[in-house]
């Protein structure tokens, strides 16, 4: 956790972004680690006020990730966080709600990265960090 939030200091992050639900364990801390707000994202109807989402395509369907509407306010700068980047979806996902919601995205943090799937490549023009990083099969 160190070493991400090293990484993510100098960006001066408001927010730390995660995805539900693996990308809460680390999310959370990481936004105390750096004195920022934690915003989590869910799936559909698991969040009691009026939501924003997004759609992202999986291997085998559609779905959707929700933040509250007031979650995200216009200039924050917002952290992404989750465990694993694989191709990329969930993550361009949150990037596209946060600038939706008029953030700024200054960077994407895993745990873990897939190289072999170039998911990074789905968040191009965006840092992206990563602590371990495979790229074979």
């Amino acid at each position: 956790m160190h070493r991400l939030a090293q990484w993510a200091k100098p960006r001066d992050v408001d927010l730390v972004v995660a995805a539900e639900a693996r990308g809460f364990i680390l999310g959370g801390a990481l936004a105390r680690e750096l004195g920022a707000g934690f915003v989590p994202a869910r799936k559909p109807g698991k969040l009691p006020a009026d939501t924003v989402s997004s759609e992202y395509l999986l291997e085998y369907g559609v779905d959707a990730l929700h933040v509250h509407a007031d979650a995200l306010a216009g200039g924050s700068r917002v952290l992404v966080h989750d465990d694993l980047l694989a191709t990329g979806g969930t993550s361009s996902a949150l990037v596209a709600l946060a600038r939706q919601m008029g953030a700024e995205v200054v960077g994407c943090a895993f745990l873990v990265e897939l190289a072999f799937l170039h998911g990074r490549d789905r968040l191009e023009g965006i840092d992206v960090n990563a602590l371990v990083a495979y790229d074979e099969e």
